[in-house]
C-alpha cells in the first residue's frame, strides 16, 4: 500500500507526483498508455524526417515558473518580440510586436485600423494590469469571487467575468480585422458563439492571457517533450515507481483495480488517489450513472515540416510574419460565420486559423542536417471544427478540411505552401492533421476536449466549500488533470494543486 496512487502520466500526473515523493510520500504512477506525458510529448512524425513535433500541444503560457523552480527542472521558454501577423486580402497585412512599438502603430494605419491603436493599448493595458494579480492565485487556495472582485479594477472585472467577450470587442474596437484578433484567444479550443452567455469565451480567454503574469506566449526549448522528459527525470530520481500499459477500469472505497498489459487484473490500496484524468473519464471510473456534460472540443491541428518558409504576398519577410501568431480568415465576423456553419452540422466553408513556426525561435527539434539545410517547422491550428463533424467520417473531413486550409492559405502567399513542404524518406509530403476525435481515439481525451471539460473561472462562489479546486465527491479522491479548477492547458498547476491539497490534509 503506497501513500499516493497517481491515475494518469501526463504532464499535470507527473508534477503532482513529484511534489508528493519531494515531500516524503510513497508514490506510484499508473499510465494507461505504454509512454508518459500524453499530449506533451515530443515526436518524429515522418519516416526518415529528424524534426521533434510537439504533435499534440501547442505554445507554453500557463506554466507557472514557479512550478519549474520548485521541481529542480532543466526545462526554459523562449520568448517572441512579435505576437502576430494577419494578412489581409489587398496584400497588407496587421503586424503586432509583443510590446506596442512605432511599426505595430504604422501597421494598424496601413490597414485602415488607425482609430483602434488607442484603443488596443487601452485594453490591453488594463489585461496586464490584472494579470499577475489572477495568475499570483493559481498555485494558492482558491480565493473566492468578491475577492477577485476587489482585487481588480470594477470595468476588468466586468470584461473579463460579466459580459460577453464578443460585446465587449464591439464596444472597444471598430475594425473587424482588430476585433478578431483578440477573439481568436477566446475561442482556441473552445466551441462557442462569441456573445454566449454562459461565458465559456470569457474563461478561454483568461487563461491565454495572464499565464505567469504576463500571459506571453512563450516557445518551449526543443519541444513540449522537453518537458516531459524533465518530469520523468525528476520522478524516478525521487523514487516515484511508475507503471505504463495499466489502464484503470475502477475507483472504489480508495481501491484502484486495473488491467495489465496482458490482461490481469491488478488492485491497488493507498491512503490517497490523485486522478491525473479528464472529469468524464473519473466518473466512469467511480461508475457515477450521470456523466458530465460539455462542450466538444473544436480544432483542428496540422504539422508541417518545410524545406523553406513561404514568402508573402503582402512582402512582409516570413521570419517576421511566422515569427508570432500568424492568423488567417479570423475576422470576427468570419469566425461568427464559421461557427454557425459548423453548429448547423457542417465544415465551415471558410475555416479560421492561426499559424506558428517553432524553429524561428528554437532550432534544437531539428536534427542537425535538417538544421544546416534551413528546414523550419509550421504548427497550424483550426478554429471552430468541432467533434461532432468527424464521427463516422474522420479521415474524409480532415481530407476535406486540409484542402480548404491549404487553399485559403495560399491566398496570402507568393509562395504555395504545397511547394515548401518537405518530403519523407518514401516521398510523402511531410503534413500530418489532427482532429477532436484523434484526440480522443489517441489520448483519451473526450469528445477530443483540449482542456478535459469546460474550463472554469478560477474562483470559487461564495457557497463553494473548495480549497484547492481539486477536491471531489470522495474524501481521499482529488482531481488533477486539466478539467480541475484552474487546471485548463499545459500548466502543471492542476497536478500541484492536487499534491497541496494532499499534503494540507495531512498537516
Amino acid at each position: 500500500m503506497s501513500d499516493v496512487l497517481v491515475v494518469g502520466g501526463g504532464h499535470n500526473g507527473l508534477v503532482a507526483a513529484c511534489y508528493l515523493a519531494q515531500a516524503g510520500l510513497d508514490v506510484r504512477l499508473i499510465e494507461a498508455r505504454n509512454e508518459l506525458g500524453g499530449a506533451t510529448t515530443s515526436k518524429e512524425v515522418f519516416k526518415g524526417v529528424a524534426a521533434k513535433l510537439s504533435r499534440y500541444s501547442y505554445l507554453v503560457s500557463l506554466l507557472p515558473d514557479q512550478i519549474v523552480s520548485d521541481l529542480k527542472l532543466n526545462f526554459d521558454t523562449i520568448g517572441r518580440d512579435i505576437s502576430s501577423f494577419t494578412p489581409t486580402f489587398d496584400d497588407r497585412g496587421l503586424l503586432i510586436s509583443r510590446t506596442w512599438d512605432e511599426r505595430t502603430g504604422q501597421s494598424f494605419s496601413a490597414v485602415g485600423a488607425e482609430s483602434d491603436a488607442r484603443a488596443w493599448q487601452e485594453f490591453y493595458g488594463e489585461i496586464a494590469e490584472a494579470a499577475p494579480i489572477i495568475a499570483n492565485t493559481f498555485l494558492k487556495p482558491l480565493p473566492s469571487r468578491g475577492e477577485v472582485r476587489q482585487a481588480l479594477n470594477p470595468k476588468t472585472f466586468s470584461t473579463l467575468f460579466e459580459v460577453p467577450l464578443g460585446e465587449s470587442l464591439e464596444g472597444r474596437f471598430s475594425h473587424d480585422l482588430v476585433r478578431g484578433i483578440v477573439l481568436t484567444d477566446g475561442l482556441i479550443g473552445t466551441f462557442a458563439d462569441a456573445f454566449d452567455r454562459s461565458l465559456l469565451v470569457n474563461r478561454c480567454f483568461l487563461y491565454h492571457l495572464v499565464g505567469n503574469g504576463s500571459g506571453q506566449w512563450r516557445v518551449p526549448r526543443g519541444g513540449m517533450g522537453a518537458l516531459v522528459d524533465e518530469l520523468i527525470a525528476r520522478a524516478k530520481s525521487l523514487g516515484v515507481e511508475i507503471e505504463t500499459g495499466v489502464r484503470a477500469q475502477s475507483i472504489e472505497s480508495g481501491e484502484v483495480v486495473a488491467e495489465g498489459n496482458e490482461g490481469q487484473l491488478l488492485r491497488y490500496k493507498s491512503r490517497f488517489i490523485v486522478a491525473a484524468i479528464a472529469p468524464r473519464e473519473l466518473d466512469r471510473l467511480e461508475r457515477r450513472s450521470k456523466y458530465r456534460s460539455f462542450a466538444p472540443g473544436s480544432q483542428i491541428k496540422i504539422n508541417m515540416v518545410l524545406e523553406k518558409l513561404p514568402r508573402l504576398r503582402s512582402g512582409v519577410s516570413p521570419e517576421d510574419a511566422f515569427a508570432g501568431t500568424f492568423h488567417f480568415d479570423e475576422g470576427m465576423a468570419q469566425m461568427q460565420k464559421a461557427f454557425a456553419e459548423a453548429s448547423a452540422g457542417s465544415l465551415p466553408q471558410v475555416i479560421p486559423a492561426e499559424i506558428y513556426s517553432h524553429t524561428l525561435a528554437d532550432r534544437s527539434i531539428l536534427g542537425s542536417e535538417l538544421d544546416q539545410r534551413g528546414f523550419h517547422t509550421l504548427t497550424l491550428f483550426a478554429l471552430h471544427t468541432p467533434y461532432q463533424l468527424f464521427i463516422g467520417k474522420n479521415e474524409a473531413v480532415k481530407q476535406e478540411a486540409k484542402t480548404r486550409l491549404l487553399r485559403q492559405l495560399n491566398n496570402y502567399l507568393a509562395d504555395p505552401i504545397e511547394e515548401c513542404l518537405a518530403r519523407d524518406e518514401d516521398g510523402q509530403l511531410c503534413i500530418e492533421v489532427k482532429s477532436p476525435l484523434d484526440l480522443e481515439n489517441e489520448l483519451g481525451l473526450p469528445e477530443g476536449n483540449i482542456f478535459h471539460g469546460d474550463l472554469e473561472f478560477p474562483f470559487r462562489e461564495e457557497s463553494e466549500n473548495l480549497l484547492w479546486g481539486s477536491e471531489t465527491r470522495t474524501e481521499n479522491l482529488f482531481l488533477a488533470g486539466a478539467g480541475a479548477k484552474r487546471g485548463g492547458g499545459v500548466s502543471g498547476i492542476g497536478g500541484h494543486n492536487a499534491a497541496m491539497a494532499i499534503l494540507d490534509r495531512l498537516a
